[in-house]
């Protein structure tokens, strides 16, 4: 039998992937931040990686991302997905401490995968995900956080014409996600209209449930 063009580059046995899902203003990059902090993950946020490849000088895909971001849009995800595993090989190669070494590696992966083909591609040719930490709220909560941080941020799709496109998308596109990942077990959600730090509770324990083998890859 010949063998299959998909096997994946990293060894899901040694690397723990967790991706953390929720609507735009969930609150995904603030809880990683914390979670960074008291259990030395690598943090990787697809849209940071998309932006800093956008504003790359010399970059062949910066026009490209920066008019899926400006329409609200998802970036055709072999660019996404070939970003997120180079950003994965050079923490493996660098990060030290508790969870790295030999191969070993602990990642949060922040507002990916986005449709279900991503999530098909990357558990298929970068690393079988462990788990995604489901942040939910309402969209009235999501629509106030982000108009909010439109004011300092400086980033082109806090605005409410963009931030409206994002929840379709959102709605249309990822929720299959998270239906999916539900099927295998695999979905911890989470209510984060609370305050940080009770959402951050309920995150820790998530995250202490999954090393110690509460939630199984599905094979």
């Amino acid at each position: 039998m010949a063998p299959t063009t998909d096997t994946p580059v990293f060894d899901d046995k040694k690397v723990t992937v967790i991706f953390v899902l929720g609507g735009p203003g969930a609150g995904k990059g603030t809880q990683c931040a914390k979670l960074v902090e008291d259990f030395n993950f690598c943090h990787l946020s697809a849209g940071d990686l998309l932006r800093a490849e956008q504003n790359r000088e010399g970059s062949q895909y910066g026009k490209l991302i920066q008019t899926y971001i400006r329409e609200g849009t998802i970036v055709p995800m072999e660019i996404t997905i070939k970003l997120l595993e180079n950003a994965m090989g050079d923490a493996l190669g660098s990060k030290t401490g508790e969870g790295w070494g030999e191969g070993r590696g602990r990642f949060l992966i922040d507002g990916f995968p986005r449709k279900m083909d991503q999530a098909v591609k990357f558990d298929e040719s970068v690393c079988l995900s462990s788990l995604v930490i489901f942040y939910s709220t309402t969209e009235e909560v999501l629509l106030e956080r982000l108009t909010e941080r439109g004011k300092t941020s400086g980033r082109e799709d806090d605005n409410i014409e963009s931030i409206k496109k994002r929840f379709r998308t959102y709605q249309n596109d990822t929720m299959p996600v998270i239906e999916y990942y539900s099927a295998q077990g695999k979905v911890a959600e989470i209510d984060s209209s609370p305050s940080i730090e009770e959402v951050f509770k309920k995150s820790t324990g998530v995250i202490k449930e999954v090393f110690a083998g509460k939630y199984q890859k599905a094979t």
